[in-house]
């Protein structure tokens, strides 16, 4: 794994750091110099296996390239990344590819760059101003959007205070995720990370009700 460049922080609320940008849908950017032409690809991803997937699909397909380079970021603490030069000087292709990725600050996201050479070597300098510009193609052309980190809290409550759960779950707005009867009634609500320790808090004064693995 190849250091990754510096280190984003999200935008930070009141609560926490629970935002993390990432991209709605695939985009294309395209940069060409001294004959040399590159095309690259931006994905949102969530694994792994769907990196090495999407890989597989450019080398397939871009089979008479000279290059096909990339990079990841995975996870809304941006930790689990890799960026990959296939060929090209070390730090020349994935390491700038992975800076811009970090530049705007996104996550669960792949960038894919297939490198056409055109006969004119661009030197050091010139390969990673090349990998850089194209990648800011792409993502200039992927639409942004910021999503929240969400947590989810089950629990187990009486009937009798069914009114008092809903007039939180109706003031604190999580989502309600599933519900139950069977004996006593259950409930799992998801909201974003940072609003979790006001809604567990008042959760808390309601009696009879208990939070499943409690085990603190």
């Amino acid at each position: 794994m190849e250091p990754g460049g510096q280190s984003f922080l999200n935008r930070k609320d009141m609560e926490g750091n629970d935002v993390y940008k990432t991209i709605t849908a695939a985009a294309e950017g395209e940069y060409s110099e001294k004959r040399s032409k590159f095309l690259a690809f931006i994905h949102p991803v969530h694994t792994v296996d769907e990196v090495k997937e999407q890989v597989e699909f450019y080398q397939k397909k871009y089979y008479d390239a000279r290059h096909c380079c990339y990079a990841y970021m995975l996870g809304h603490e941006r930790k689990d990344f890799r960026a990959n030069d296939n060929g090209e000087p070390s730090g020349t292709a994935g390491k700038p590819i992975l800076g811009q990725i970090n530049s705007y600050g996104l996550t669960d996201v792949l960038i894919v760059v297939i490198r056409y050479f055109g006969g004119i070597k661009l030197g050091t300098s010139g390969l990673i101003q090349a990998y850089k510009a194209v990648a800011i193609e792409a993502i200039q052309a992927a639409r942004i959007i910021e999503k929240t980190v969400d947590e989810e809290i089950t629990f187990f409550f009486e009937y009798p205070f069914m009114n008092s759960v809903m007039r939180i779950v109706k003031e604190e707005e999580p989502s309600i995720v599933r519900q139950g009867y069977e004996h006593d009634c259950s409930m799992t609500l998801r909201i974003r990370k940072g609003s979790m320790p006001r809604l567990k808090s008042r959760l808390e004064k309601v009696e009879t009700l208990r939070f499943e693995d409690d085990g603190e």
